[in-house]
Protein backbone atom coordinates (compact mmCIF):
# COMPACT_ATOMS: atom_id res chain seq x y z
CA UNK A 1 0.00 0.00 0.00
CA UNK A 2 0.97 3.45 -0.95
CA UNK A 3 2.50 5.31 1.96
CA UNK A 4 1.17 8.46 3.54
CA UNK A 5 3.80 11.76 3.81
CA UNK A 6 5.91 12.22 7.05
CA UNK A 7 3.97 15.67 6.93
CA UNK A 8 0.25 14.74 6.47
CA UNK A 9 0.60 12.25 9.67
CA UNK A 10 2.22 15.22 11.45
CA UNK A 11 -0.80 17.74 10.44
CA UNK A 12 -2.68 18.36 13.96
CA UNK A 13 -6.47 17.77 14.14
CA UNK A 14 -8.35 21.34 14.47
CA UNK A 15 -9.42 21.60 18.20
CA UNK A 16 -11.98 23.80 16.61
CA UNK A 17 -14.23 20.94 14.30
CA UNK A 18 -12.65 17.30 15.44
CA UNK A 19 -14.99 16.56 17.70
CA UNK A 20 -17.74 17.19 14.65
CA UNK A 21 -18.30 13.53 14.61
CA UNK A 22 -19.49 13.62 18.10
CA UNK A 23 -21.83 16.58 17.59
CA UNK A 24 -23.17 15.18 14.37
CA UNK A 25 -24.08 11.70 16.47
CA UNK A 26 -25.77 14.28 19.20
CA UNK A 27 -28.05 15.55 16.69
CA UNK A 28 -29.15 12.15 15.44
CA UNK A 29 -30.04 11.82 19.18
CA UNK A 30 -32.34 14.76 18.88
CA UNK A 31 -30.60 16.51 21.34
CA UNK A 32 -30.37 20.25 20.39
CA UNK A 33 -26.74 22.04 20.77
CA UNK A 34 -25.11 25.20 21.59
CA UNK A 35 -22.64 25.61 19.31
CA UNK A 36 -19.45 27.46 21.42
CA UNK A 37 -16.99 25.75 19.62
CA UNK A 38 -16.53 27.91 16.63
CA UNK A 39 -16.29 31.66 16.00
CA UNK A 40 -19.09 31.74 13.59
CA UNK A 41 -21.06 35.21 14.70
CA UNK A 42 -24.95 34.75 14.05
CA UNK A 43 -24.66 38.40 14.03
CA UNK A 44 -26.65 39.30 10.13
CA UNK A 45 -23.96 39.61 7.14
CA UNK A 46 -24.51 43.25 6.07
CA UNK A 47 -27.83 43.45 3.09
CA UNK A 48 -26.04 45.50 0.77
CA UNK A 49 -23.19 42.92 0.64
CA UNK A 50 -25.47 40.11 -0.25
CA UNK A 51 -27.84 42.27 -2.52
CA UNK A 52 -24.09 42.89 -4.57
CA UNK A 53 -23.88 39.49 -5.35
CA UNK A 54 -27.87 38.78 -6.08
CA UNK A 55 -28.36 41.62 -8.42
CA UNK A 56 -24.68 40.83 -10.00
CA UNK A 57 -25.05 41.73 -13.95
CA UNK A 58 -22.08 39.51 -15.07
CA UNK A 59 -22.84 37.33 -18.23
CA UNK A 60 -19.21 35.08 -17.50
CA UNK A 61 -17.85 33.89 -14.22
CA UNK A 62 -14.75 34.72 -14.53
CA UNK A 63 -11.31 34.42 -13.20
CA UNK A 64 -10.63 37.92 -11.43
CA UNK A 65 -6.36 39.34 -11.57
CA UNK A 66 -4.15 36.75 -9.00
CA UNK A 67 -3.96 39.95 -6.78
CA UNK A 68 -7.81 40.35 -6.64
CA UNK A 69 -10.14 42.71 -8.45
CA UNK A 70 -8.84 46.64 -8.58
CA UNK A 71 -11.63 48.25 -7.47
CA UNK A 72 -11.90 46.03 -4.46
CA UNK A 73 -8.32 46.48 -4.22
CA UNK A 74 -8.68 50.65 -3.92
CA UNK A 75 -11.84 50.53 -1.80
CA UNK A 76 -9.79 48.17 0.87
CA UNK A 77 -7.11 50.22 0.88
CA UNK A 78 -8.86 53.30 1.99
CA UNK A 79 -11.20 51.33 4.27
CA UNK A 80 -7.27 50.74 5.95
CA UNK A 81 -6.29 54.56 5.90
CA UNK A 82 -9.61 55.77 7.40
CA UNK A 83 -8.61 53.73 10.09
CA UNK A 84 -5.59 54.70 10.53
CA UNK A 85 -3.42 51.88 8.46
CA UNK A 86 -1.57 54.44 5.86
CA UNK A 87 -1.24 51.54 2.57
CA UNK A 88 -1.84 51.45 -0.92
CA UNK A 89 -3.85 49.32 -3.54
CA UNK A 90 0.27 48.07 -4.64
CA UNK A 91 0.82 46.90 -0.78
CA UNK A 92 -1.76 44.13 -0.36
CA UNK A 93 -3.08 40.88 -2.32
CA UNK A 94 -6.14 39.58 -1.94
CA UNK A 95 -6.52 36.12 -0.66
CA UNK A 96 -8.78 33.44 -0.43
CA UNK A 97 -9.75 33.62 3.77
CA UNK A 98 -7.17 34.75 6.19
CA UNK A 99 -6.29 31.47 6.54
CA UNK A 100 -4.72 31.54 2.79
CA UNK A 101 -2.84 34.88 3.40
CA UNK A 102 -1.25 32.95 6.27
CA UNK A 103 0.21 30.83 4.04
CA UNK A 104 1.34 33.34 1.71
CA UNK A 105 3.08 34.68 4.71
CA UNK A 106 4.64 31.87 5.50
CA UNK A 107 5.73 30.35 2.32
CA UNK A 108 7.57 33.87 1.23
CA UNK A 109 9.59 33.84 4.39
CA UNK A 110 10.55 30.41 5.74
CA UNK A 111 12.26 27.52 3.95
CA UNK A 112 12.06 23.79 5.53
CA UNK A 113 13.61 23.63 8.85
CA UNK A 114 13.14 26.95 10.04
CA UNK A 115 11.28 28.17 13.35
CA UNK A 116 8.45 31.00 13.85
CA UNK A 117 8.16 32.18 17.05
CA UNK A 118 4.53 32.02 18.67
CA UNK A 119 3.08 33.47 22.29
CA UNK A 120 0.39 30.37 23.18
CA UNK A 121 -2.29 29.52 23.36
CA UNK A 122 -2.58 30.64 19.46
CA UNK A 123 -4.95 30.16 16.85
CA UNK A 124 -5.09 26.49 16.33
CA UNK A 125 -4.54 26.25 12.45
CA UNK A 126 -0.75 27.68 12.80
CA UNK A 127 0.37 24.60 14.12
CA UNK A 128 -1.23 23.09 11.11
CA UNK A 129 0.25 25.79 8.60
CA UNK A 130 3.64 25.63 10.14
CA UNK A 131 3.53 21.82 9.70
CA UNK A 132 2.61 22.08 5.99
CA UNK A 133 5.19 24.89 5.66
CA UNK A 134 7.80 22.02 7.36
CA UNK A 135 8.60 24.74 9.84
CA UNK A 136 8.95 24.18 13.54
CA UNK A 137 6.58 26.55 16.30
CA UNK A 138 8.82 27.79 19.39
CA UNK A 139 6.05 28.70 21.58
CA UNK A 140 6.11 31.05 24.56
CA UNK A 141 3.84 30.66 26.93
CA UNK A 142 1.60 33.48 28.41
CA UNK A 143 -0.38 32.94 31.68
CA UNK A 144 -4.23 32.25 32.55
CA UNK A 145 -3.79 34.42 35.57
CA UNK A 146 -2.49 37.64 33.60
CA UNK A 147 -5.26 37.40 31.20
CA UNK A 148 -2.50 36.28 28.66
CA UNK A 149 -0.57 39.18 28.56
CA UNK A 150 2.39 39.05 26.08
CA UNK A 151 5.29 37.09 28.01
CA UNK A 152 8.35 39.07 28.97
CA UNK A 153 10.42 39.71 26.05
CA UNK A 154 13.42 38.24 26.64
CA UNK A 155 11.36 34.79 26.78
CA UNK A 156 11.38 35.62 23.40
CA UNK A 157 14.67 36.36 22.55
CA UNK A 158 16.18 33.18 24.33
CA UNK A 159 14.15 30.96 21.52
CA UNK A 160 15.74 33.29 18.80
CA UNK A 161 18.10 31.33 16.87
CA UNK A 162 19.60 31.22 13.31
CA UNK A 163 16.33 29.25 11.97
CA UNK A 164 14.33 32.04 13.18
CA UNK A 165 12.71 33.80 10.47
CA UNK A 166 9.50 35.25 12.37
CA UNK A 167 7.35 36.35 15.15
CA UNK A 168 3.75 35.27 14.83
CA UNK A 169 0.98 37.34 16.71
CA UNK A 170 -2.33 37.51 16.68
CA UNK A 171 -3.95 40.78 17.78
CA UNK A 172 -6.05 40.95 19.45
CA UNK A 173 -6.17 37.10 20.24
CA UNK A 174 -7.71 33.99 19.36
CA UNK A 175 -8.48 32.06 21.47
CA UNK A 176 -7.81 34.36 24.37
CA UNK A 177 -9.47 37.41 23.69
CA UNK A 178 -6.31 39.25 24.84
CA UNK A 179 -5.55 42.86 23.32
CA UNK A 180 -1.61 43.84 22.80
CA UNK A 181 -0.99 47.36 24.24
CA UNK A 182 1.14 50.00 22.08
CA UNK A 183 4.02 49.12 24.20
CA UNK A 184 3.70 45.39 24.03
CA UNK A 185 3.56 45.74 20.12
CA UNK A 186 6.39 47.91 20.65
CA UNK A 187 8.44 45.68 22.42
CA UNK A 188 7.76 42.49 19.18
CA UNK A 189 9.01 45.62 16.71
CA UNK A 190 12.01 46.20 18.39
CA UNK A 191 13.10 42.64 18.88
CA UNK A 192 12.14 42.37 15.15
CA UNK A 193 14.17 44.95 14.13
CA UNK A 194 17.33 43.32 16.39
CA UNK A 195 17.33 40.21 14.99
CA UNK A 196 16.18 41.20 11.53
CA UNK A 197 13.42 39.15 11.75
CA UNK A 198 9.61 38.96 10.51
CA UNK A 199 6.50 40.05 12.18
CA UNK A 200 3.22 38.83 11.00
CA UNK A 201 0.43 40.00 12.66
CA UNK A 202 -3.43 38.50 12.51
CA UNK A 203 -5.40 41.39 13.23
CA UNK A 204 -8.70 40.18 11.65
CA UNK A 205 -10.54 40.84 14.64
CA UNK A 206 -9.38 44.60 14.62
CA UNK A 207 -13.16 46.43 15.59
CA UNK A 208 -13.60 43.99 18.06
CA UNK A 209 -12.44 45.73 21.09
CA UNK A 210 -14.09 46.80 23.81
CA UNK A 211 -13.70 48.76 27.29
CA UNK A 212 -12.07 51.58 25.68
CA UNK A 213 -8.72 49.87 24.63
CA UNK A 214 -7.29 50.93 21.31
CA UNK A 215 -5.77 48.42 18.21
CA UNK A 216 -2.04 49.33 17.52
CA UNK A 217 -1.67 47.81 14.04
CA UNK A 218 1.84 46.37 13.48
CA UNK A 219 1.98 48.49 10.30
CA UNK A 220 1.72 51.87 12.22
CA UNK A 221 5.36 50.94 13.82
CA UNK A 222 8.01 53.23 12.44
CA UNK A 223 11.08 51.73 11.02
CA UNK A 224 9.13 48.43 10.88
CA UNK A 225 8.50 48.35 7.39
CA UNK A 226 10.38 45.51 5.94
CA UNK A 227 9.68 43.34 8.68
CA UNK A 228 5.91 43.85 8.90
CA UNK A 229 3.50 41.46 7.64
CA UNK A 230 -0.31 42.13 8.10
CA UNK A 231 -3.37 39.29 7.74
CA UNK A 232 -7.16 40.42 7.82
CA UNK A 233 -10.07 38.95 6.12
CA UNK A 234 -13.89 40.09 6.03
CA UNK A 235 -14.89 37.08 8.02
CA UNK A 236 -15.31 38.29 11.60
CA UNK A 237 -15.76 41.92 10.27
CA UNK A 238 -18.88 42.06 8.28
CA UNK A 239 -20.14 38.04 9.66
CA UNK A 240 -19.00 37.02 6.23
CA UNK A 241 -16.93 33.64 6.94
CA UNK A 242 -18.40 31.85 4.32
CA UNK A 243 -17.28 34.15 2.15
CA UNK A 244 -12.95 33.60 2.46
CA UNK A 245 -11.83 36.69 1.44
CA UNK A 246 -8.87 38.02 2.74
CA UNK A 247 -5.33 39.91 2.12
CA UNK A 248 -1.98 39.88 3.04
CA UNK A 249 -0.37 43.17 3.69
CA UNK A 250 3.32 44.75 4.05
CA UNK A 251 4.91 47.43 2.24
CA UNK A 252 8.12 44.99 1.63
CA UNK A 253 8.46 44.92 -2.26
CA UNK A 254 10.29 41.42 -2.20
CA UNK A 255 7.82 40.07 -0.07
CA UNK A 256 4.90 41.33 -1.95
CA UNK A 257 6.62 40.09 -5.01
CA UNK A 258 7.26 36.60 -3.62
CA UNK A 259 3.22 35.95 -2.44
CA UNK A 260 2.22 37.11 -5.87
CA UNK A 261 4.39 33.60 -6.69
CA UNK A 262 1.76 31.75 -4.73
CA UNK A 263 -1.14 33.64 -5.34
CA UNK A 264 -0.72 33.11 -8.95
CA UNK A 265 0.29 29.68 -8.44
CA UNK A 266 -3.81 29.47 -6.57
CA UNK A 267 -4.78 31.50 -9.82
CA UNK A 268 -6.78 33.97 -8.62
CA UNK A 269 -9.50 34.71 -5.09
CA UNK A 270 -13.07 34.10 -5.78
CA UNK A 271 -15.27 36.38 -8.14
CA UNK A 272 -18.40 36.54 -6.23
CA UNK A 273 -16.66 36.78 -2.78
CA UNK A 274 -14.79 39.99 -4.00
CA UNK A 275 -18.54 41.19 -4.94
CA UNK A 276 -19.58 41.09 -1.77
CA UNK A 277 -16.18 41.96 0.06
CA UNK A 278 -16.33 45.03 -2.01
CA UNK A 279 -20.16 45.82 -0.83
CA UNK A 280 -19.51 45.02 2.50
CA UNK A 281 -17.18 47.95 3.11
CA UNK A 282 -19.72 50.39 2.49
CA UNK A 283 -20.95 49.25 6.00
CA UNK A 284 -21.65 52.05 8.47
CA UNK A 285 -19.33 52.84 11.57
CA UNK A 286 -23.06 52.45 13.25
CA UNK A 287 -22.75 48.98 12.19
CA UNK A 288 -20.03 48.33 13.91
CA UNK A 289 -20.73 50.30 17.06
CA UNK A 290 -23.64 48.66 17.93
CA UNK A 291 -22.04 45.01 17.04
CA UNK A 292 -19.33 46.29 19.79
CA UNK A 293 -21.68 46.97 21.86
CA UNK A 294 -23.30 43.31 21.55
CA UNK A 295 -20.47 41.69 22.03
CA UNK A 296 -19.28 43.69 24.93
CA UNK A 297 -23.05 42.55 26.69
CA UNK A 298 -22.57 39.08 25.92
CA UNK A 299 -19.12 38.74 27.07
CA UNK A 300 -19.63 40.27 30.23
CA UNK A 301 -23.09 37.95 30.69
CA UNK A 302 -20.49 34.68 29.83
CA UNK A 303 -18.01 36.04 32.43
CA UNK A 304 -20.37 36.51 35.55
CA UNK A 305 -21.89 33.31 34.42
CA UNK A 306 -19.02 31.45 34.15
CA UNK A 307 -17.75 32.73 37.92
CA UNK A 308 -20.62 31.53 39.10
CA UNK A 309 -20.06 27.75 38.48
CA UNK A 310 -17.96 26.16 41.18
CA UNK A 311 -14.19 24.98 40.33
CA UNK A 312 -14.58 27.13 36.85
CA UNK A 313 -12.22 30.09 36.55
CA UNK A 314 -12.35 32.25 33.25
CA UNK A 315 -9.74 35.01 32.09
CA UNK A 316 -11.83 38.35 30.55
CA UNK A 317 -11.17 39.16 27.19
CA UNK A 318 -10.92 42.50 25.69
CA UNK A 319 -11.28 42.05 22.23
CA UNK A 320 -12.40 39.24 19.83
CA UNK A 321 -15.12 36.94 20.64
CA UNK A 322 -13.21 34.13 22.51
CA UNK A 323 -12.21 33.29 26.15
CA UNK A 324 -10.37 30.79 27.74
CA UNK A 325 -12.17 29.06 30.80
CA UNK A 326 -10.11 26.59 33.23
CA UNK A 327 -12.87 23.82 34.14
CA UNK A 328 -12.71 21.50 37.35
CA UNK A 329 -11.99 18.10 34.77
CA UNK A 330 -8.16 16.82 34.12
CA UNK A 331 -9.00 16.36 30.64
CA UNK A 332 -11.44 18.82 28.63
CA UNK A 333 -11.58 16.94 25.61
CA UNK A 334 -12.70 13.80 27.15
CA UNK A 335 -15.70 15.98 28.65
CA UNK A 336 -16.01 17.86 25.74
CA UNK A 337 -16.84 14.41 23.68
CA UNK A 338 -18.66 13.49 26.63
CA UNK A 339 -21.04 16.23 26.56
CA UNK A 340 -22.19 15.35 23.16
CA UNK A 341 -22.34 11.63 23.40
CA UNK A 342 -23.74 10.55 26.85
CA UNK A 343 -25.37 13.98 28.64
CA UNK A 344 -27.82 16.58 27.82
CA UNK A 345 -29.97 18.33 29.94
CA UNK A 346 -33.45 18.97 29.23
CA UNK A 347 -32.35 17.45 25.75
CA UNK A 348 -29.51 19.59 25.03
CA UNK A 349 -26.01 19.86 25.24
CA UNK A 350 -23.47 22.33 24.71
CA UNK A 351 -20.19 22.06 21.67
CA UNK A 352 -16.83 23.71 22.95
CA UNK A 353 -13.30 23.57 21.80
CA UNK A 354 -10.80 21.98 24.12
CA UNK A 355 -8.05 24.44 24.11
CA UNK A 356 -5.00 22.08 24.74
CA UNK A 357 -5.43 22.56 20.67
CA UNK A 358 -4.34 25.87 21.08
CA UNK A 359 -0.74 25.47 22.17
CA UNK A 360 2.08 23.95 20.64
CA UNK A 361 4.01 22.46 24.40
CA UNK A 362 2.38 18.66 25.10
CA UNK A 363 0.05 18.56 27.92
CA UNK A 364 -0.40 22.17 27.95
CA UNK A 365 -3.97 23.95 28.45
CA UNK A 366 -5.48 20.14 29.06
CA UNK A 367 -7.91 21.40 31.44
CA UNK A 368 -8.68 24.88 29.38
CA UNK A 369 -11.92 25.08 26.66
CA UNK A 370 -11.91 28.28 24.84
CA UNK A 371 -15.76 29.57 24.60
CA UNK A 372 -16.80 31.70 21.50
CA UNK A 373 -19.58 33.89 22.61
CA UNK A 374 -21.13 34.29 19.55
CA UNK A 375 -25.01 33.26 20.13
CA UNK A 376 -27.44 35.74 22.17
CA UNK A 377 -27.31 36.33 25.67
CA UNK A 378 -29.91 33.67 26.66
CA UNK A 379 -28.18 31.14 24.59
CA UNK A 380 -25.31 31.92 26.85
CA UNK A 381 -27.27 31.95 29.86
CA UNK A 382 -28.69 28.35 28.90
CA UNK A 383 -25.50 27.11 27.61
CA UNK A 384 -23.30 27.88 31.25
CA UNK A 385 -26.52 26.18 32.70
CA UNK A 386 -26.19 22.69 30.64
CA UNK A 387 -22.54 23.50 31.44
CA UNK A 388 -22.71 23.74 35.37
CA UNK A 389 -24.72 20.27 35.36
CA UNK A 390 -22.66 18.94 33.25
CA UNK A 391 -19.83 19.39 35.43
CA UNK A 392 -21.68 17.84 38.54
CA UNK A 393 -22.35 14.87 36.43
CA UNK A 394 -18.81 14.63 34.98
CA UNK A 395 -17.49 14.57 38.54
CA UNK A 396 -19.64 12.56 40.02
Amino acid sequence: MPKISKKGILMPESPIRKLAPYAEQAKAQNKEIYFLNIGQPDIPTPKHALDAVKNHDLDILSYSPSSGFDSYKTKLAEYYQKNGIRITKDELIVSTGGSEALMFAMGSVTDPGDEIIIPEPFYANYNGFATASNVTVKAVKSNFEDNFALPAIEKFEEQITSKTKAIVMCNPGNPTGYLYTKEEVQQLADLAIKHDIFIIADEVYREFTYDGAKHHSIMNVEGLENHAIMVDSVSKRYSMCGARIGCIVSRNKELMKTAMKFAQARLSPPTFAQIASEAALDTTNEYFEEVNKEYVSRRDTLIEALSKVEGVKVAKPKGAFYCIAELPVDDAEDFAKWLLSDFDYNGKTVMVAPAAGFYSTPNTGLNQIRIAYVLEEKHILDAVSILEEALKAYKS
